[in-house]
């Protein structure tokens, strides 16, 4: 029993999903996922118990690179995370069957082995081979199953792609660098590399520019709201609660101790670089009028809020953003679904063609709150735990970095507020169908999930400690 069984599951579900052709696609992926949250709640009690779920095996002897993969608490988080989060994904489109629904799904299901195998890595080159591996589905879904015209999407996926490879590219120099200092790319070996100040910091700068484009964070964010709005909506939730969390994860697992000296002196400046994004991504959400590129926006200050969280280099910073992880990732679905299911019912995405959906959809209205209820902090919500720890985790280190995100989180909310007011209430516009009942379960499962994490988080907490403890013993 190890951390490699989940990847093996998925590794079968690809040509599993795919020879079970168009009508039977859906299904397929459907059951694998519902497997795979089954076997990571296996693997998690299995944890608990006190059992090492480690894998290593040889793979290549020169240069030697082992098949190394993590199974602590908290790569089980991110697991965890995944499998519900692409099974309510998955769930959400079922209503909807499309063109080609074979193809789609198996590049969800190899999107999904891709990210796993990302969360759970501990070898630089088999880690960075996944991190790769991700780019490739979303890449063919945004651009065969999109919305808009196809130039322009072929034109956005480009752009992507090219952001993406430019600093993954980075990071592979760095992974070479580092064999060429100590002779394996084990993660364990990397934490303990003897670097000079000069070498942590051009390796911390190859690591965050890799992460900063995925995250991402400003001023290497263009790529995204032009995705985003092109996506279909399962791309965009892909996009936006999974990938987004490989570049946070990533600065938890492979970035910190990795260069701890570097990351300790360029602290205030990654912080600041952190409330920019914050504020920036604010403020031109204020501005749009389309509803995906609102949340995109939005979404961009949600991800800065969490990259400043750890970047505060203590625990309650580490550990707010972890929570925030999972938080936004059930948050950020809820509402571009929402968005997703107004544009089924009106064929729109522009926020001044909407209002007065719930006095037509009262279920939807009343859930779909819980989502921006929820995303902008209010006590009792999930996001509210990560965000109130990370406040303070910055607080501890600078006033003044706390107040300005304090700042941020007041503007998200008048943000988050006023579109729910535009979209919901008022006058109503025309006839709009209350949520079906597979969107209503997907809805539902999110808000009991943000509710519950809500007032009692702790288990989260407890699981990911002695990962996060780890982690700061070698960067203090």
């Amino acid at each position: 029993m190890n951390i490699t069984l989940p990847l093996i599951l998925l590794l079968l579900s690809v040509p599993a999903t795919y020879l079970s052709g168009n009508r039977w696609a859906p299904k397929v992926a459907l059951l694998f996922n519902v497997a795979l949250v089954v076997l990571a709640g296996f693997l998690l009690a299995t944890h608990l118990q006190g059992v090492n779920l480690d894998y290593t095996a040889e793979w290549v002897q020169h240069p030697s690179i082992n098949l190394s993969f993590k199974g602590d608490g908290l790569a089980l988080a991110m697991l965890l995370m995944t499998a519900v989060l692409m099974t309510l994904m998955i769930g959400s489109r079922m209503t909807r069957p499309e063109k080609k629904e074979k193809e789609f799904y198996t590049l969800l299901m190899f999107s999904l082995f891709a990210i796993v195998g990302v969360f759970t890595s501990s070898n630089g080159v088999i880690y960075y081979i996944f991190w790769e591996l991700s780019l490739l589905p979303i890449y063919f879904i945004v651009l065969n199953w999109g919305n808009g015209e196809a130039a322009r999407r072929r034109k956005a996926t480009f752009t992507f792609f090219l952001y993406t490879m430019a600093g993954s590219l980075c990071m592979l120099v760095a992974f070479v660098y580092l064999y060429w200092r100590t002779g394996s790319f084990e993660l364990e070996v990397l934490y303990h590399a003897r670097l000079s100040a000069d070498e942590q910091l051009w390796v911390f700068l190859a690591f965050f520019l890799a992460y900063a484009i995925k995250i991402p964070l400003f001023p290497l964010h263009t790529w995204q709201a032009p995705v985003y709005q092109k996506a279909p909506a399962v791309g965009t939730m892909i996009l936006s609660a999974l990938m987004s969390k490989m570049g946070l994860y990533s600065i938890i697992r492979w970035q910190l101790p990795v260069a701890p000296d570097a990351v300790r002196s360029l602290q205030p400046y990654l912080v600041v670089l952190c409330i920019m994004t914050v504020l920036y991504g604010t403020i031109i959400a204020l501005r749009q009028d389309n509803m995906k590129r609102m949340l995109a926006f939005a979404s961009l200050a949600h991800v800065g809020f969490i990259a400043g969280g750890i970047y505060a280099l203590n625990f309650e910073g580490l550990n707010g953003a972890v929570l925030l992880i999972i938080a936004h990732g059930c948050g950020i679905i809820g509402l571009f679904f929402g968005a997703e299911v107004i544009y089924r019912r009106w064929g729109t995405a522009l926020v001044s063609q909407m209002g007065g959906i719930r006095a037509h959809a009262s279920r939807f209205g009343f859930l779909f709150l819980i989502m921006i209820l929820s995303s902008i902090g209010i006590p009792l919500t999930f996001n509210f735990i990560g965000e109130f720890t990370i406040m303070y985790s910055l607080f501890r280190v600078d006033s003044w970095w706390g107040i300005f995100l304090g700042t941020s989180m007041f503007l998200s909310a008048f943000l988050m507020l006023r579109m729910y007011q535009h979209v919901m209430l008022g006058a109503p516009q025309r006839d709009f169908g209350d949520l079906k009942t597979s969107e209503f379960l997907v809805f539902l499962v999110l808000a009991v999930i943000l509710l519950v994490f809500g007032v009692y988080s702790t288990p989260i907490t407890h699981l990911v400690t002695p990962a996060l403890n780890e982690i700061l013993s070698l960067i203090s």
